[in-house]
């Protein structure tokens, strides 16, 4: 669930880099970003499957990102196979392969058995030419963060794609609000490599903090200026949070919302994941769950495992802690205890989801159902020593039952409102009387019963509501 990047040698010798998306519906974010940094857009559409939501998605992306599309049909190898149904269905979303007479190049595809890969490449080779794809490698690098997280052994590691120029060891380089010296670039196989030319993936460390996946990277003239660049970014961050927080003056629109989530019931979470991408894209999942009733409120979101700080965080502010694919430090886990904190791990994201929407769920107020049991006609009103007015009546339909609510009714109006406390059938007590029959009736604490009055007899039922 990583957007990762990687570099193959296509059959004519041309080195080709891939950058991997994530398939899942949360990852919206880091396929945009992906569409963004690329030249062209490789859309893998399952034979079997057809055209998913998410495919759709990744097409509106690559428009918007003016790349253009070949279509790899993969699977093809299936029994179950229709390659010319995706074919039709990409037609319904402005997509018209080269077989439908349109400009889109198409390859069918299987992984499994490697068949046709060759023509894939040899297809992004051919649109790459047409394209004319060229970048100057003699200037200062430049290029986008595909991905960033916090590795406990060499501290922030960034994949960068290169795009401009060429970044050297020793390079000093912004990202956004961090900055730092290129102390190693890894290559996509984990080798180390001196430099990296333009579209080349490379890891790098020598970050001071973890940069944010889409970052723009840059090289600096000197260590100065990354702090001058870096601090003025920070502040700016700073004063649009304090604009965001400051409630001095705000739209009507403003103050009905702030009314409006006033009453909201909040599930508080602190988040820590292993990669930025996966971070946001959960994010995005868990707010997409709130209502008007209820929300999940995320304290605190980063990357890299569960640290001391977070467990003092979750105390003070009454957070549960999750960790997607990352582990809590034993200083965490010892703070945790003492403060009676849960800590839940989390490899799939579908999973969390479901946990935080049924805690969610938990807080929601139950819906009441009204259960008619029956209607009652007061036929006389007798006056009991010590007991005070009892109603004798004839059930008309249903049953009336002992504990049950009651409305009493006069004149089509509902005069009130409560719990039947007697019921007899001669002298004795009973649990429920049937339709035809005849009993005695007193309330609680109301005794203004007249003849001919109606008491409708109904049960409440509590039913717990889901998101």
């Amino acid at each position: 669930q990583h957007i990762g990047a990687y570099q193959v040698t296509a059959p004519s010798g041309d080195p080709i880099t891939f950058i991997d998306t994530p398939g899942h519906a949360a990852f919206t974010a880091m396929r945009a970003r992906g569409a963004k940094v690329t030249d062209i857009v490789v859309l893998v559409v399952a034979a079997d499957d057809g055209v998913m939501p998410q495919t759709i998605e990744a097409i509106s992306h690559a428009k918007a990102a003016k790349a253009p599309i070949i279509v790899a049909i993969n699977k093809i190898d299936k029994p179950d196979a229709r390659p010319d149904r995706v074919r039709t269905e990409l037609l319904q979303h402005d997509v018209q392969v080269e077989s439908l007479g349109g400009e889109v190049l198409e390859v069918e595809v299987s992984a499994t058995q490697k068949k046709n890969l060759d023509k894939l490449l040899d297809a992004i080779a051919l649109q790459a030419e047409l394209l004319d794809l060229k970048a100057n490698p003699d200037r200062a690098a430049e290029g986008t963060v595909i991905e960033a997280r916090l590795d406990r052994g060499r501290g922030p590691v960034a994949t960068v794609l290169v795009q401009r120029g060429t970044l050297d060891v020793g390079d000093i380089i912004v990202a956004g609000v961090e900055w730092g010296r290129v102390r190693a670039l890894l290559d996509d196989r984990g080798d180390n490599v001196d430099y990296a030319i333009p579209s080349m993936p490379v890891e790098v460390l020598g970050f001071h903090g973890a940069p944010e996946a889409g970052d723009r990277v840059a090289v600096v003239v000197n260590e100065a200026r990354a702090r001058e660049i870096t601090e003025y970014r920070e502040r700016q961050r700073r004063e649009k949070a304090a604009a965001r927080g400051g409630h001095l003056r705000g739209s009507l629109a403003d103050m009905m919302s702030q009314i409006k989530t006033a009453g909201r019931k909040e599930v508080p979470l602190i988040l820590k994941g292993d990669v930025q991408g996966s971070v946001e894209a959960i994010i995005a999942s868990i707010e997409k769950l709130g209502t008007d009733e209820v929300a999940a409120r995320i304290v605190h979101a980063g990357v890299g495992g569960i640290s001391e700080s977070d467990i003092t965080l979750a105390e003070t502010s009454g957070a549960v802690v999750i960790g997607f694919n990352v582990r809590a430090y034993r200083e965490a886990i010892e703070a945790a205890e003492r403060a009676g904190i849960e800590i839940r791990y989390y490899n799939i994201i579908y999973n969390l989801v479901d946990d935080v929407k049924g805690v969610m769920s938990g807080l929601l107020a139950p819906t009441l159902r009204e259960e008619m049991l029956g209607n009652a006609e007061i036929l006389e009103i007798f006056l009991v020593s010590k007991v005070g007015k009892i109603a004798g009546c004839r059930v008309t339909d249903g049953r009336v039952e002992r504990g049950a609510n009651v409305r009493l009714i006069r004149d089509k109006v509902v005069i009130h409102e409560g719990k039947l406390s007697t019921l007899k059938r001669f002298k004795d007590e009973v649990k429920d009387v049937q339709v035809g029959q005849e009993c005695g009736m007193s309330f609680e604490g109301y005794q203004d019963m007249r003849q001919g009055d109606v008491i409708e007899c109904y049960r409440v039922e509590t039913i717990a509501r889901t998101l």
